[in-house]
């Protein structure tokens, strides 16, 4: 079954088994989304290219990336309670991203996302999400 997403402000719409925060398994599971995704920057030299646009200490990226996704995904508005309005575009725009980058950071999620055994629609709608997501953060000619 696919996920519906409501109206324009991109958010993914309740359905019969409630928003993806919830099919994931709530703040839980965003959480540890979050930690593998981190994680595995963090360690594998495959993610080198995004790692290094990064602080050398992670805990701030991961809590920002942990209130942003619980809002995003259906859940509650952590990152807008606390910063104001995204604005992803703006506040990446300082960090050269490509294609290179961008690929990066999806296959560096994709791991996060096995690692956490999501799969089915809901591995289908979140692999959907983030690629325009990623995408739209490009600011670098190929």
């Amino acid at each position: 079954m696919p996920l519906p997403i409501s109206g324009q402000s991109g958010q993914p719409a309740p359905g019969p088994e409630g928003s993806p925060y919830d099919m994931i398994g709530g703040e839980t599971g965003v959480a540890a989304l979050v930690q593998r995704f981190y994680d595995h920057m963090d360690s594998d030299p495959a993610f080198a290219r995004i790692r290094e646009l990064h602080q050398d200490d992670l805990a701030s990226a991961r809590q920002k990336l942990f209130e942003f996704l619980s809002g995003w995904l259906g859940g509650p508005q952590l990152f807008i309670e606390k910063y104001g309005h995204p604005r992803l575009r703006g506040r990446h725009m300082p960090f050269p991203i490509g294609d290179l980058e961008r690929d990066e950071w999806i296959a560096c999620m994709r791991r996060a996302m096995d690692d956490n055994a999501m799969d089915g629609p809901l591995r289908q709608f979140l692999e959907e999400r983030f690629m325009h997501v990623a995408s739209f953060m490009r600011n670098q000619e190929p």
